[in-house]
């Protein structure tokens, strides 16, 4: 798919990945063999084989050569929004194709981590993490993928203060739609000088950025890109984490440092995966803990969407 293919190019070109195993459904505009074969020119040491099922098909019975011994699956899966969609519609919809992956991944390769990049991510992460403790596997193996937010936070900080991208880091904490996204901006130095009028909307243009490039892509698109750049930059520091680094990225995780048991922070990688979840700063501005209180309203009743979704489904 749109995020799914340049996702696989940056993939394979990261130096801890020896196999890559792309998967898709037949129907797909482009094979899933002929996107192998595409990749398997690229002068890396990586070796990738392709795999489709039909729609009707259940990875849990179809995906064993696919998935066994993975370390790292990512899942780039689901349908986007439509008009007139409501949140529960789309969890509706894409609880069930993600569910459907994440209950092969139970079964082929149950020590994996599963980087989810399905909407509604506040809600389908919740979900299917409580789906893998109800099987008795660990729900910590369970990742959502909320990089682009930093990505994004990081790139506009940069062009606004005219300060070198690599020199901007801002922490982007909550959930992963609209409102729940909370970017950080009193802990970067480079944002120190920026008017207090104005961040404001710099915080809303992190909240709307996706509407953006859908607007800029006129109803044909939207960020697929740069959501590819995030989910392998989130691989990146899995990958480096399993072959012994600790790295720390942000990302959607089981949490205990709010009162809900599901937020976006940053997290510490190793050789489990996540290793440990890191506290919020104790320094926050009085805007960032007033729209720090309103996202955890609204988070809350999204993560209680996920985990009804687990209490009436169960993994095979």
């Amino acid at each position: 798919g749109g995020i799914g293919q340049p996702l696989c190019l940056l993939m394979a070109q990261n130096p801890h990945v020896k196999e890559l195993c792309v998967f898709d459904l037949t129907l797909a505009m482009v094979p899933a063999a002929g996107v192998a074969a595409d990749l398997s020119h690229l002068e890396t040491k990586c070796k990738v084989t392709g795999y489709a099922l039909d729609k009707d098909d259940k990875p849990v019975d179809k995906l064993g050569e696919c998935l066994t011994g993975c370390d790292l699956v990512l899942v780039p899966a689901g349908m986007p929004r439509k008009p007139g969609m409501t949140r529960a519609d789309l969890l509706g919809v894409n609880a069930g194709i993600a569910k459907n992956i994440v209950e092969a991944c139970a079964k082929f390769c149950p020590d994996a981590v599963v980087g989810l990049i399905v909407n509604p991510v506040n809600s389908v992460v919740p979900a299917m993490g409580e789906l893998y403790k109800k099987k008795g596997l660990d729900p910590t193996k369970i990742v959502g993928v909320t990089t682009l937010d930093v990505v994004r936070a990081n790139k506009f900080v940069s062009e606004a203060t005219n300060t070198p991208v690599e020199a901007v880091a801002v922490p982007v904490v909550g959930g992963h739609a609209g409102e729940t996204i909370l970017p950080l901006f009193s802990q970067v130095e480079a944002m120190k000088s920026y008017p207090a009028d104005k961040l404001e909307q710099m915080d809303k243009r992190v909240q709307d950025a996706g509407t953006e490039v859908v607007n800029a892509k006129n109803g044909k698109g939207s960020a697929t890109l740069s959501m590819a750049y995030a989910g392998a930059r989130l691989g990146k520091a899995v990958l480096a984490g399993l072959s012994g680094e600790k790295v720390e990225e942000y990302a959607y995780v089981g949490s205990s440092i709010t009162e809900l048991p599901y937020f976006a922070s940053k997290v510490v990688f190793g050789k489990k995966g996540v290793e440990k979840v890191l506290p919020l700063p104790d320094n926050l501005s009085d805007y960032e803990k007033t729209r720090l209180e309103a996202l955890k309203l609204q988070l809350k009743g999204e993560i209680e969407a996920g985990l009804k979704y687990a209490e009436e489904n169960s993994l095979a």
